[in-house]
């Protein structure tokens, strides 16, 4: 078996709003500035019922005869860096050679280093493993050495939604009574708001601890917006509601900072890591005590097999690794994985409706799980009841 071609389709579609998504942003670097507050990382939401049109890019690689191994959705950008930079590697390859392709991709970017290569790879290797699971009839997580569990528990992620002090607090009751034992929520505000911004977020952790009672795990991300002052001091005045972790409280290239936050808390864990690009990336954190608790996405890291060389490298250092969303990607691999090593999965709520608004599983957790997938490969089955048109497209 060869790979013979590489290609992208792209799917459209229309879902209507529901009143529940892009209804609130949060804080961003970019928030600092005034035109560009909480609120525009996802932009004002549309009219109730309102058609919102859809489309969605998937990277398709076929060997022959064989199956198709399928992934996505990727970004325009990131199939055009596949169609001019990877594909010429892949022609003529064994498709299970994973681990060899993988390596001469890297190789061969060596000069182009960072998110848009691991983006790229990452999608190929996804596709690859899903290629391998049909041809050998079986889930990526038994390929992986699992499964290690039944299901994998998840914690409710909440980016999107209304997240003032009182809707956050009636949402977190709905995702409780829902089955969940954990939720994160999204801070609205930064340093730059001042003595105000300190105290509806404290009102936001405070609601949010009183509507779900002492047993739910609370988790709450700044979005890398934070600096260490106002991180220490957030963490201060929310120590009695007893926050698990606080995700991504200063950019992801400041790892000093991180590593200085970590050494001042006590009671709070430190989370961060979705944006460390390949384990070298991973190692500099790790060596450098960042975090408690590690994120990486196996879409942005460089894929299943990166993934689980970077579960290895945090296993080593103590480390718990939580990944960073991912759908299914995510399950198959925390399915593999001890369940000490990767205890939870993120669950963002928002992203059936968007994110896997054209696939058949949009990894839904039941009771708080999400279930093992049962189908070979990866389980990224297209959905044709929501598919309008679709076409080759040309990148």
């Amino acid at each position: 078996m060869k790979i013979t071609r590489l290609r992208f389709l792209q799917v459209h579609g229309t879902r209507h709003h529901d009143g529940a998504i892009n209804v609130a942003g949060f804080a961003v670097p970019m928030s600092i500035y005034p035109d560009r507050q909480a609120g525009a990382m996802f932009g004002a939401p549309p009219a109730l019922g309102a058609p919102i049109p859809m489309d969605a890019i998937f990277l398709i690689i076929e060997a022959g005869a064989g199956p198709s191994g399928i992934f996505g959705p990727i970004a325009l950008d990131t199939a055009r860096f596949i169609e001019q930079r990877l594909a010429g590697l892949l022609i003529g390859e064994d498709p299970h050679g994973i681990q060899r392709i993988w390596d001469r991709m890297y190789r061969s970017n060596i000069s182009m280093l960072g998110a848009h290569l691991m983006f790229a790879i990452a999608a190929v290797d996804l596709a690859l493993w899903d290629l391998k699971g049909k041809d050998l009839g079986a889930p990526v997580y038994k390929l992986l050495g699992g499964p290690t569990r039944p299901a994998v528990r998840a914690y409710a992620s909440l980016p999107g939604y209304a997240n003032d002090a009182d809707s956050a607090a009636e949402r977190s009751r709905a995702v409780v009574a829902a089955g969940y034992h954990a939720i994160k929520w999204f801070f609205r505000r930064h340093p730059a708001d001042g003595e105000a911004g300190v105290r509806e977020n404290l009102e936001l952790i405070r609601r949010v601890r009183e509507a779900v009672g002492p047993d739910v795990e609370l988790m709450f991300d700044a979005w890398n917006s934070w600096d260490v002052p106002y991180t220490l001091r957030m963490a201060e005045l929310a120590a009695p509601y007893r926050v698990a972790f606080f995700e991504a409280v200063v950019r992801p290239d400041h790892i000093e900072q991180f590593a200085e936050i970590r050494r001042a808390l006590k009671t709070t864990r430190v989370a961060g890591g979705e944006h460390a690009h390949g384990r070298w990336a991973v190692k500099a954190m790790l060596d450098s005590g960042a975090v408690d608790i590690l994120q990486p996405d196996p879409r942005w890291v460089g894929g299943i097999s990166e993934m689980v060389k970077v579960c290895a490298l945090a296993s080593t250092y103590g480390v718990e690794v939580w990944p960073h969303a991912g759908g299914l990607t995510t399950t198959h691999v925390i399915a593999s994985e001890p369940v000490g090593a990767c205890p939870m999965q993120e669950h963002a709520l928002r992203d059936a409706q968007t994110v896997h608004f054209f696939l058949k599983d949009k990894s839904v957790a039941v009771d708080g799980y999400i279930p093992l997938p049962i189908g070979p490969g990866l389980g990224l089955e297209l959905d044709e009841a929501v598919i309008e048109s679709q076409e080759e497209l040309v990148v």
